[in-house]
């Protein structure tokens, strides 16, 4: 959820309560939602405006519009609604929403909640308990644009089938009626909530998958998004706190030896490091270069892990007269999960030199570098970790 902010003060509705539990068709309905000053300074003027669509109500004389003036840092309040469901109502997941402002120069905010509606059988008392298990990141460390996926596996943690409390038995069982990964500025989830998931018997397990996308003009750092599941009544509703990477960092390209052309050849040396907290795959290197041939064209590595390091070798020849440095560009292809990224190294140079300007033998060694050049296209490959 997002908290609306100004000045320091931070607002962030919830519902925490809801009697009874599915709402009854027909029936009047209890609704508690906690307004809380999350910020650092005071909120000097809150107010907040209830807003029910069909199948509620408000009752008779109860405020839709309600201020609660000053509320500190820290501090919260609670408003109780009383909500009619109409008799024509149909069970399932409806929606209220509520608009919140800190003070009436700031724009509302707007939260909509899911209300569980049912028939009397779709009561549910059950008291398994949920637990967030396991939660899976693809690729596990994201780039600027970059699409993936996460995965929560839910597991309902009673090990027997019923549990006695004050003389009562109840069943273990854990109902899952919705889960919601709630999109930020930063990450985007792409796909819907899930709703009317079913019932998770002792010791059972889920897996929920969202698809997610980093936005490109993101900044570096952990991400935090929400993760709520609404359960069999709001007693056994869950809010996780989901940290997600983002990191820029990619290949990075470091020469090893002088890159000089004597007499038009040279062999170029370079480093290749993945600098990326997480596994890079079909990773490619290729050199580019104005009258410059290199051997290989494209010299393909393949899968990197997080400070791996690869060293490169290509031959360069060219057949251009001209001693003028000549602007080298290595461009790194990569794939981070299904994620292709391209990466070009600027700011490189090739500095021809000429050690006999009569051509002899300076011609004669061209011509032979040519020839294995053509033939075997020797490139010599080393790996090694830091």
């Amino acid at each position: 959820m997002t908290p609306v902010s100004a000045g320091g003060a931070a607002l962030r509705a919830d519902i925490v309560k809801c009697d009874p539990n599915p709402a009854q068709i027909g029936q009047y309905v209890n609704v508690w939602i906690k307004i809380e000053n999350i910020g650092n300074t005071r909120a000097e003027d809150v107010s907040v405006k209830f807003i029910p669509s069909y199948p509620f109500s408000l009752d008779a004389g109860d405020e839709t519009l309600r201020n609660i003036g000053i509320l500190t840092p820290d501090r919260h309040t609670s408003l109780e609604y009383h909500l009619y469901v109409d008799e024509n109502a149909r069970p399932g997941t409806r929606s209220i929403k509520v608009h919140y402002q800190d003070d009436e120069s700031t724009t509302w905010t707007e939260k909509t909640f899911d209300i569980w509606v049912g028939e009397g059988s779709d009561t549910f008392d059950s008291k398994g308990t949920i637990q967030l298990e396991k939660i899976k990141t693809e690729p596990e460390v994201l780039m600027l644009g970059d699409e993936g996926t996460v995965t929560f596996t839910l597991k309902n943690t009673a090990t027997q089938y019923t549990i006695t409390i004050d003389g009562e038995e109840y069943d273990t069982n854990a109902r899952v009626r919705s889960a919601t990964l709630v999109s930020i500025d930063d990450i985007e989830v792409i796909n819907e909530s899930y709703h009317d998931i079913g019932i998770l018997g002792p010791g059972d397990a889920l897996n929920l998958t969202y698809n997610i996308k980093v936005d490109d003009t993101a900044r570096d750092g952990t991400k935090h998004l929400e993760f709520i599941v609404a359960g069999s009544s709001y007693t056994y509703n869950y809010d996780w706190n989901i940290p997600l990477k983002v990191d820029s960092a990619g290949i990075k390209v470091i020469p090893t030896k002088p890159m000089t052309l004597k007499n038009g050849v040279a062999n170029l040396e370079f480093d290749i490091v993945n600098t990326h907290p997480s596994t890079l795959t079909s990773v490619s290197i290729k050199p580019r270069a104005e009258g410059v041939e290199f051997s290989p064209m494209e010299y393909f590595i393949g899968s990197m892990d997080h400070d791996e390091l690869f060293t490169v070798e290509f031959d360069a020849v060219t057949e251009s007269n001209d001693s003028t440095t000549k602007n080298l560009t290595l461009i790194a292809q990569y794939k981070n999960g299904v994620n292709q990224h391209e990466t070009f190294i600027d700011g490189l140079s090739l500095e021809m030199v000429s050690n006999e300007p009569n051509g002899g033998s300076g011609l004669a060694g061209i011509g032979i570098l040519l020839a294995i050049f053509t033939i075997s296209g020797i490139v010599i490959y080393r790996r090694k970790k830091h």
